[in-house]
């Protein structure tokens, strides 16, 4: 069977300002660092096959630290970034509200209505996650593998293998940052194991 695992960067700057990121990035905070810690020291006994991760520096400083000792190549992959949002990175959800707020309600509560001209929509973020995890799934065939990238692309991928509607995208599970889920696929067959689970910070502190 193959076992892939899906963790969300670690807590970033812009995320405690509530500025949207998107292709544009922030550092890791200090409890975004210590969380990534937590979280390689909860992975430290799984053999990992292969680690990819967005290269985003969020997210690859995460895939870094959660690989720590092991002697494996960070596989940087464009289609696991998050989603592009044009001038709206870099803005505090506030002003997004004021400058767009249709198309920012459609964001937050109608995902499969959300389509700024030249931008990706969520299905487009979608498509793109899956053909690295399609390649993944047809190469490996068996093992554990590891994928850093995003909140947006995260859910883009869990809602596909949880066969649901990307109108239902924001349904919970919340994916918090550091954030683990696990899809196993045996036999062709996905099955979700962990949705956005954060248990290794509890156990940290």
């Amino acid at each position: 069977m193959l076992n892939i695992y899906l963790v969300r960067h670690g807590e970033t700057e812009w995320n405690i300002e509530r500025r949207l990121q998107g292709w544009q990035d922030s550092n890791l905070t200090e409890k975004g660092i210590e969380d990534a810690n937590a979280l390689h020291d909860h992975l430290i006994d799984i053999k990992f096959d292969a680690i990819y991760s967005s290269p985003s520096k969020r997210a690859f400083k995460t895939a870094e630290i959660i690989a720590g000792e092991r002697k494996l190549e960070i596989i940087a992959d464009n289609n696991l970034r998050e989603i592009s949002l044009g001038d709206w990175e870099g803005k505090t959800t506030l002003e997004i509200e004021k400058l767009d707020p249709n198309e920012y309600y459609n964001f937050m509560k109608a995902p499969h209505l959300y389509n700024r001209k030249d931008l990706e929509t969520f299905v487009h973020v979608q498509n793109r996650a899956l053909k690295t995890i399609n390649k993944i799934v047809e190469e490996k065939k068996t093992g554990n593998v590891l994928l850093v990238t995003h909140a947006v692309t995260l859910k883009t991928i869990m809602t596909y293998f949880g066969k649901r509607s990307l109108e239902n995208l924001w349904d919970p599970p919340y994916v918090q940052n550091t954030s683990v889920s696990l899809i196993q696929i045996e036999n062709d067959q996905p099955n979700i194991l962990l949705y956005g689970d954060t248990s290794h910070i509890a156990a940290a502190y």
